[in-house]
C-alpha cells in the first residue's frame, strides 16, 4: 500500500512538471536502491537528476533528504524534508514529519526535533491511535535521553506508558510490554544519571517481566540494556561482554561496543566497531545518535594513520 501511494505521488508530481513519469520513477527507484546499498553519494546525485526533471516530486525530496543525512549534509537534508512535508499525501504526512524529527536528531538538536514528533503524536492521539502515539512518545523520550536531557526523557517515557494504557482491551502481554519499556527506559535514565542502585533495580524489573515469557521477542534488548547500563556506570568490561550478545546489526549497539572498547584502551577494536556502525543505511533515531560520532572517529583514525605514514621515523623501508 505504501509503495502504491508513493507511486501516485510520484506520478502526480511528474505530470505537473511535464516530465515523463516513467523516466522519473526509474531514476527515483535507482536512487533509492543506491541509498539502501550504502552508496549514499551516488544516491544523492541520482535524486538530484530526478528533481531536475520533476522539482515538485515528493519521493525525490523525501529520498534525497534521507541520503543527505547519511552523508552528513544535515542542513540541506532538512530543506528537502521541509519540501517533502509540504508535498506529502495525507497518508504519508506523519512519516514525513517523523523523518524531519530524525533529521534534527542527526544534527544533535532535540529541541528542534521534538515539535515534529509531537505533531505525529498529537495526530495519533486525535485519531484514537493510542498504541501508535505511545510509540512516538517513547521515541521522543529516547531522543532527549541520548541528546543529554534525562528529565525530558523521563517525562516523555511516562507519557508513552500512560498513553499505551488508554488502549482498551489490552491483553496482559501488551500491559507487560508497556511496563517493560518503561522499566527499560528508567534503567537507562538512572545509568546516565550515575545512579547504580536505581539502574540495577530497573534492570531487574525488566528481567522479571521477560521471565514471564509473554514477550520473548524483547529478549534481544536485554543484553543491550545490561551493556548500556554497565558502560554508563563505568564498567566497560561488563559492557563489552553483554553487548556482544545484543543485536549486531543495530548501529547503536555497535557504537556502544566501540565506546566500551575505547574505555578499555582497545583502540583498534573500537575503530573497527565505528567503521561497522557506518555500514548502516538506516534513517532512524538509533543511527542518528551514533553515525555523526562514528564518522568523526573514523576520520580521526584515518588522519592518525596518514600522519604516522608521513613520519620518516614510522615509515617502512624504502
Amino acid at each position: 500500500m505504501r509503495f502504491f501511494l508513493l507511486s501516485l505521488a510520484l506520478l502526480a508530481a511528474a505530470c505537473r512538471s511535464g516530465a515523463d513519469p516513467d523516466a522519473v520513477a526509474a531514476i527515483v527507484t535507482e536512487a533509492r536502491q543506491l541509498d539502501l546499498d550504502g552508496r549514499h553519494d551516488e544516491a544523492v546525485a541520482r535524486f538530484r537528476d530526478a528533481l531536475e526533471h520533476a522539482p515538485d516530486d515528493f519521493d525525490a525530496h523525501y529520498g534525497i533528504g534521507r541520503a543527505l543525512d547519511l552523508t552528513g549534509e544535515y542542513d540541506e537534508a532538512r530543506r528537502h524534508f521541509t519540501r517533502a512535508i509540504e508535498l506529502a499525501p495525507d497518508a504519508l504526512r506523519e512519516q514525513s514529519l517523523r523523518m524531519m524529527g530524525i533529521a534534527w536528531t542527526f544534527a544533535g538538536d532535540a529541541t528542534r526535533a521534538e515539535p515534529y514528533f509531537r505533531r505525529v503524536f498529537d495526530a495519533r492521539m486525535a485519531a484514537g491511535n493510542f498504541a501508535g502515539a505511545a510509540e512516538v512518545a517513547n521515541e521522543v523520550g529516547r531522543v532527549h535521553l541520548e541528546l543529554g536531557d534525562p528529565d525530558a526523557a523521563g517525562r516523555w517515557y511516562r507519557t508513552g506508558h500512560e498513553t499505551a494504557a488508554r488502549e482498551s482491551g489490552r491483553p496482559e502481554s501488551q500491559v507487560d510490554l508497556a511496563d517493560l519499556r518503561l522499566a527499560h527506559a528508567e534503567a537507562r535514565i538512572a545509568a546516565r544519571r550515575g545512579r547504580p542502585d536505581e539502574a540495577q533495580a530497573r534492570v531487574a524489573e525488566v528481567r522479571r517481566i521477560l521471565d514471564k515469557g509473554a514477550n520473548a521477542d524483547q529478549e534481544i534488548y536485554y543484553p543491550h540494556l545490561v551493556g548500556y547500563a554497565a558502560l554508563h556506570l563505568g564498567d566497560a568490561a561488563t559492557a563489552v561482554n553483554s553487548l556482544e550478545k545484543a543485536d549486531q546489526e543495530d548501529p547503536f549497539v555497535l557504537a556502544l561496543l566501540a565506546q566500551a572498547h575505547e574505555a578499555l584502551g582497545h583502540q583498534d577494536q573500537a575503530l573497527d566497531y565505528y567503521r561497522r556502525t557506518l555500514t548502516s543505511a538506516s534513517h532512524g533515531v538509533a543511527n542518528a545518535f551514533v553515525r555523526p560520532l562514528a564518522r568523526k572517529k573514523v576520520e580521526a583514525g584515518r588522519d592518525r594513520v596518514e600522519a604516522g605514514s608521513s613520519d620518516p621515523a614510522k615509515a617502512g623501508p624504502s
